[in-house]
This record gives structure tokens, C-alpha cells and sequence, in this order.
């Protein structure tokens, strides 16, 4: 009898151990999904954005300090910040406070580079008072915007909400057109259908042929809903450059009419010029960080003082001045050219302004289509180091090198393509030989 009981016993320990395996499981289980998946905010920060400010991004992303948060917040404030249109890229990235009661979060904006003023046609709209209501609807509006649809359907909707709240409701549409020379601008104006230009005619011109100005005018504004601030963005982004090619900078358009066309549905407009007289180049300098380096720029240029002004070869000379800034690591040199138009000596006075942006090293050298013994000699060769300037020009000198001097044979072809890197400011080169 007692040996039945033990072994009863021996049979049911193991029983019992294990039912209470379980247990603890669900206890550990339980402690688990009580941890919390927020943590206080304790610091907040913006990287990559130069045409907003930290204070703009923050609103918009609907972060604070001290909010508890966590994935699910973090991926709801960049959508927000996507959903403006200003970004080309928006990330985040999250990381435990030292003292591992918090998150210090950090959200990395590309902005949208190129931005526009906001222009009003046909609208019952005062542009300084719809600017206080826009910022107070919209942390982000500094009175330019990008073209992006995102951004052009959100101020179309705007624009629909502030005339409803001013009782005159309009349906709106929200464009990018031409505002200006080589200048374009963000357009609201009402939905409703405007007349499409079907022709154009100009009188008073002699300097430019009137069938040269009409052909070139044809190329944009036939089929361009017709205002007169629109049509004389068309006009000074087409016609004007023409003229400023034979020296005539003070070109104007002293009245324009237009009138439902003949024989279509559409409008004949018709454009008076005043050719104004002829200006010659004046004094060309350099002004602010590369005034220093005038001499050496102005001699690259090759600008011609004394002879019409022609702005095409102005700025084809600009160009050959950020040439040799570029080879310097610059990597995105932009100029600005700003005109002094002197009426008694009939000149025009150009001053040239350079921005160099970031500079760039060298990156990673890759070779593609050689053997190793080949492509160990195509990297001695190579003259630019990692991390030092990297020039721009350099690639397709090297490979025209290779060509010139018949390097390999069977060579078929040869290129260069570059990585850039934007945040790091480095520039990886592949060389490619089949």
C-alpha cells in the first residue's frame, strides 16, 4: 500500500511543476504589456531646414515638450509635415534620453528649394489682410510658396475658406504662372472660366520684327486663360529677354487690349511696345564675399563694357564665372545679377552677387567594367583625395585622358556618374568602362 502511494506521489510532482509553468509566463507576459509605449518628450530638434523656421516645423508637426509619445505620434508628425507641400523629405528619429526617462526626438526636413510669391487675380481678396489671416491658419507661411500640388491644393482651399468667412464663397484654383522676367509666381483666381488667348498682334515695334515677337508670344500664351497680370507675366518672361539682347532694358508695354477674336470663341490681344532707347554695358563688379577675387571672375566672364548690353551674353558670362567655384567643391554656386540703369549716359551698371553654397570633399572612388590589375592602375592615376575639395570637372577631364591617350583597348566607352551626398557634403564618383 505504501509503495502505491509513492508512487502516486512520484507521478504526480511533475504534474504539478508543470502546471505552474503557465503562471509565471502570464505574469511575465502581464508585467510586459503593462510597460508603457510612450515617453515624455524632453527635447525637440529640426535639422536640414533653411527657409522655415524650428518654430514653424514644430507647429505644424503638433509636438510638444513634455507630451508623452511614441512610434505612432512621431510617424502622425511627419505626415503632417508632409502634407504641407514645402518638403521634398521628412524623417524622425527617436533616442532615449541619458537618464532613460525620455525621448530627445530629432526630425530631418529637405526643403523644396524653389519658392514663389503669392499673387491675387480676380479676386475680392486684399493681399495684407489675407497675409495676417494666412499666417494665424498657417504656422508655416512666410509669403512665398512652393509650386508642389500638395501646397497649391492646400491654398486653394484656404483661399475657398477665408472668402466664405468674408460671405463672397468662390470656388478657387491655384496655379504657378509667369509673374515677371524669368520670374514665376503662385496664382489664385477664380474657378470660373476665363476666356483662352487666340492671338496676338503688337504695334510700335521697329528694333524686333512684329511677326518675330508674335511667334515667340504664340509658343506660351495661345490657349493661356486670359488676365492682363497674367498676360503681362507672359510678355515680360518671353518678350522682354528678346529685347534685352539688343540693349533695350527699358522695354515697355504701355497698353493692352483684347477683344473676343473673329472667327473662334477665343480673344485677339493686341500689345502697344515702346522699344525705349538703347543701353550700352556699363561697369560690371563683383559685390560681397568674392569682391576680393573681382579681377580674376571679371576676367573669366569676359564681359564686354562699352557694347550693347545683351543680357544672354551677361548671362552666359555669370556662368563661366561659377566655373571655376564650382571646381572648388561648391557644388551648387547660384548668382544673382542686379541692374543699375543710368538714363543720361544711357548705360546699365551690373553688379554680380555669389552665393557659393556648401562645400563638397571627395567621396568614394568606384570602378566598374576593369579587371584588378587595371582598375589599381586607373586609382593611381586618379589625382583628387577623399575628403579633400572635390572638383566638379574633374570626372570628365580624367575620362577624356583616358580616351585622349588610348589607355585600354577595346575601350567602347567610358563615364562618369556622382553620388551626392547632401547631408555628409561628400561626393562619390563611379567610373564606368565597357
Amino acid at each position: 500500500m505504501m509503495l502505491r502511494f509513492l508512487a502516486l506521489v512520484l507521478l504526480l510532482a511533475p504534474v504539478q511543476s508543470f502546471t505552474q509553468t503557465p503562471k509565471k509566463s502570464a505574469k511575465k507576459a502581464a508585467a510586459k504589456a503593462a510597460e508603457p509605449d510612450k515617453w515624455p518628450i524632453q527635447s525637440l530638434v529640426v535639422e536640414g531646414n533653411h527657409n522655415y523656421t524650428k518654430q514653424q516645423i514644430l507647429a505644424v508637426s503638433g509636438l510638444k515638450i513634455g507630451q508623452p509619445a511614441g512610434k505612432p505620434d512621431f510617424e502622425a508628425a511627419r505626415d503632417r509635415l508632409q502634407a504641407t507641400g514645402v518638403f521634398e523629405t521628412v524623417s524622425y528619429r527617436f533616442e532615449s534620453a541619458q537618464d532613460k526617462s525620455g525621448y530627445t526626438a530629432i526630425f530631418q526636413v529637405t526643403e523644396v528649394s524653389q519658392v514663389y510669391p503669392l499673387i491675387i487675380q480676380g479676386l475680392p481678396i486684399q493681399l495684407a489682410d489675407f497675409n495676417i489671416w494666412l499666417k494665424s491658419k498657417d504656422p508655416m507661411y512666410n509669403g512665398k510658396l512652393p509650386g508642389t500640388t500638395e501646397a497649391l491644393k492646400r491654398y486653394a482651399a484656404l483661399t475657398e475658406e477665408y472668402l466664405a468667412s468674408k460671405n463672397q464663397p468662390e470656388k478657387v484654383i491655384a496655379k504657378l504662372s509667369p509673374a515677371g522676367v524669368d520670374q514665376y509666381g503662385v496664382v489664385l483666381r477664380s474657378a470660373k472660366p476665363i476666356p483662352t488667348v487666340a492671338e496676338v498682334k503688337f504695334t510700335g515695334s521697329k528694333v524686333i520684327p512684329a511677326i518675330t515677337l508674335q511667334n515667340r508670344i504664340a509658343e506660351v500664351a495661345i490657349g493661356f486663360p486670359y488676365t492682363e497680370d497674367g498676360f503681362r507675366g507672359l510678355l515680360n518672361t518671353s518678350i522682354r529677354p528678346v529685347y534685352e539682347t539688343h540693349g533695350r532694358i527699358a522695354v515697355k508695354f504701355p497698353k493692352i487690349t483684347a477683344e473676343k477674336a473673329a472667327d473662334n470663341e477665343g480673344l485677339a490681344v493686341s500689345v502697344t511696345v515702346d522699344e525705349g532707347e538703347e543701353y550700352k554695358l556699363g561697369e560690371v563688379k563683383i559685390v560681397g564675399d568674392y569682391a576680393r577675387r573681382s579681377s580674376e571672375l571679371l576676367r573669366v566672364g569676359k564681359f564686354k563694357p562699352g557694347e550693347v548690353a545683351n543680357f544672354d551674353e551677361i548671362a552666359a558670362g555669370v556662368d563661366r564665372i561659377k566655373k571655376p567655384i564650382e571646381r572648388q567643391g561648391y557644388m551648387h554656386v547660384s548668382a544673382t545679377v542686379e541692374r543699375a540703369l543710368n538714363d543720361k549716359t544711357k548705360t546699365v551698371d551690373v553688379s554680380i552677387r555669389i552665393q557659393p553654397g556648401a562645400q563638397y570633399t571627395m567621396g568614394k572612388l568606384n570602378i566598374e567594367g576593369l579587371d584588378l590589375n587595371s582598375t589599381a592602375g586607373v586609382r593611381e592615376l586618379w589625382a583628387p583625395q577623399e575628403g579633400k575639395p572635390f572638383d566638379a570637372a574633374y570626372p570628365d577631364y580624367f575620362l577624356g585622358r583616358v580616351r585622349d591617350e588610348k589607355m585600354f583597348e577595346h575601350l567602347n566607352d567610358c563615364r562618369a556618374s556622382t553620388k551626392i551626398d547632401e547631408k555628409n557634403h561628400t561626393v562619390d564618383v563611379t567610373l564606368v568602362f565597357r
